[in-house]
């Protein structure tokens, strides 16, 4: 049976990582709920059962499969002529789809041109960014892999993976990426600018700063919506004269010190910058 709780874990852990993602109605968030609490029930296992946790995510599990898989199906020839044509065609449709903000469209035609053409690195790399619009950040991640195996040389699929892993908060491996995209590429701004976010950002990590302050800072600042707002509202000097005041009050000692006023500037400002970067960067698609 242990095997067994352990692949329900595993599972209710994908469902959870579904209710978060934003992507559902209300409906299907409800069904998903009910799923979750009928495996939970049925299983015996709780959220709180760690322990029972696999080293990687299903979906990570289910990526890799599918990409050994992948390997051995590749065809040793090349794809006629007609396919290469109609499989550019699809990439180009998916383009325009991403330009328009229809995401889960712009996948379905990538993965199209991918059936057509499992060798070019393009098609994986611009699902990819569509993934990532989507918040389907292990599956972009997934299409990076494929696109590096096929062009070790391309650069954008380094750049994409690393804001995929920032996505994910894995700093550390994100840093990694830009460094190798930079190492492609070493003129582009946009790989600097996204680097430098990331080490910003796992530096904030480790730092006692945010947490010290008493509330969710994190969920905070991977919220748009709220960065959008901030950043707008921190420009407002009277505003920033009321949050100083409030936050000498609340930490005990200058707002300009540590857990005060700048601190929270600089995440809101590297949030800002990580979100104009992470949008002109994921339409940057090949035509």
């Amino acid at each position: 049976m242990a095997v067994e709780k352990r692949l329900a874990f595993s599972i209710v852990q994908f469902l959870r990582d579904q209710t978060h993602c934003g992507a559902l109605n209300s409906d299907e968030q409800e069904s998903l709920e009910v799923a979750i609490q009928c495996l939970e029930t049925t299983f015996k296992i709780s959220s709180s059962d760690c322990h029972l946790a696999a080293p990687q995510p299903l979906t990570e599990i289910f990526l890799n499969s599918l990409l050994k898989n992948d390997n051995l199906t590749v065809p040793e020839t090349l794809p006629s002529p007609e396919d290469i044509e109609q499989a550019e065609h699809l990439k180009n449709e998916g383009n325009n789809h991403m330009k328009e903000e229809n995401y889960r469209c712009a996948v379905e035609c990538y993965t199209k041109a991918i059936d057509l053409d499992l060798r070019n690195a393009v098609y994986y790399c611009n699902r990819a960014a569509a993934h990532s619009k989507l918040g389907n950040y292990t599956e972009a991640t997934g299409d990076c892999e494929r696109a590096i195996g096929i062009d070790p040389t391309y650069s954008k699929a380094y750049g994409r993976m690393g804001l995929a892993l920032t996505a994910m908060n894995k700093y550390p491996e994100a840093i990694s990426y830009f460094k190798k995209a930079l190492v492609l590429d070493p003129e582009n701004e946009t790989y600097k600018s996204n680097l430098k976010i990331a080490e910003q950002k796992n530096k904030e990590a480790s730092s006692p700063t945010v947490a010290g302050l008493g509330f969710d800072m994190a969920s905070l600042i991977n919220n748009p919506a709220f960065i959008s707002m901030a950043a707008s509202v921190m420009q407002n000097q009277q505003v920033q004269q009321l949050m100083s005041g409030m936050m000498s009050n609340a930490v005990g000692g200058p707002a300009a010190g540590v857990g005060g006023l700048s601190d929270i500037s600089s995440l809101i400002e590297a949030r800002a910058a990580d979100q104009s970067a992470d949008g002109k960067h994921s339409t940057m698609l090949h035509k």
